[in-house]
């Protein structure tokens, strides 16, 4: 079902998830690393912000910088201006817009759970996925890296994190200018499975990265990146191959 953009109603799914923007924090463990690769001038892109869980981490990292919050979903997004108000971000900026590989209108598909709640997490473009048999869709506009550098008049960018259910590769087809000249470090969650609902593959992400002089590595649990020999899923950091920074996390 196409719906409109979302507006504010109390529900139980929707408290529970304000409260979980508004007061936790994930992905704590990567604080460390992030610190060490977000200058605390940097230009970040955190696209597929969601809650803002990641955006919390590179605000704190990036306090002279400015990071920019790529949000389509406007359920995600009411759930992103109250967490950024409660911490009192003043260097987040939200854009409610999807990246890919070209400028236009999209269509968000938002999985429903069976207690009516939204997955808001692992909403998506391309094809719905089997796996939810409820789904309601938003229209949402969509352009391309690229285009929204161009648009900020921006002259660096630091760093790129996607988490957009499989459209990864869309976003790098669209960032090629962007990764040539400003060779931001990037992380990437891949999904073979969710790449493919795209019509793309695991490979051609590690392929296309790999071309223009980006190396991919794992974290381990002592917060050190490892070199990867093969494709695989999971958060998958690139750095430019002449990073000075992977001598200093390997």
């Amino acid at each position: 079902m196409l719906t409109q953009p979302y507006r504010w109603r109390l529900s139980a799914g929707f408290v529970a998830h304000l409260w979980k923007a508004a007061t936790q924090q994930h992905h704590r463990a990567l604080g460390p690393t992030i610190a060490r690769l977000v200058p605390a001038e940097a230009i970040v892109f955190d696209v597929g912000a969601h809650a803002g869980q990641y955006t919390k981490l590179f605000a704190r990292a990036a306090p002279q910088g400015r990071v920019y919050a790529f949000e389509p979903g406007s359920y995600a997004r009411t759930l992103l201006r109250v967490a950024i108000w409660v911490r009192r971000l003043r260097n987040v900026t939200i854009v409610p817009i999807a990246l890919g590989d070209a400028e236009g209108v999209a269509v968000l598909n938002i999985p429903v759970k069976r207690s009516g709640s939204f997955g808001f997490g692992l909403s998506h473009l391309g094809a719905p996925a089997d796996r939810w048999t409820e789904i309601e869709q938003e229209l949402v506009a969509q352009t391309t890296l690229d285009a929204a550098v161009a648009a900020l008049g921006l002259d660096r960018l630091d760093f790129v994190k996607a988490d957009i259910e499989g459209w990864e590769m869309r976003l790098l087809r669209g960032a090629s200018d962007s990764l040539a000249r400003l060779r931001p470090r990037l992380l990437l969650e891949l999904s073979a499975e969710h790449l493919r609902r795209a019509g793309d593959h695991a490979e051609d992400a590690f392929d296309w990265l790999a071309a223009r002089a980006y190396r991919p590595f794992t974290m381990d649990a002592g917060h050190r990146l490892n070199a990867l020999a093969a494709p695989r899923d999971g958060d998958i950091w690139f750095l430019p191959a002449d990073d000075p920074a992977i001598a200093g996390l390997c």
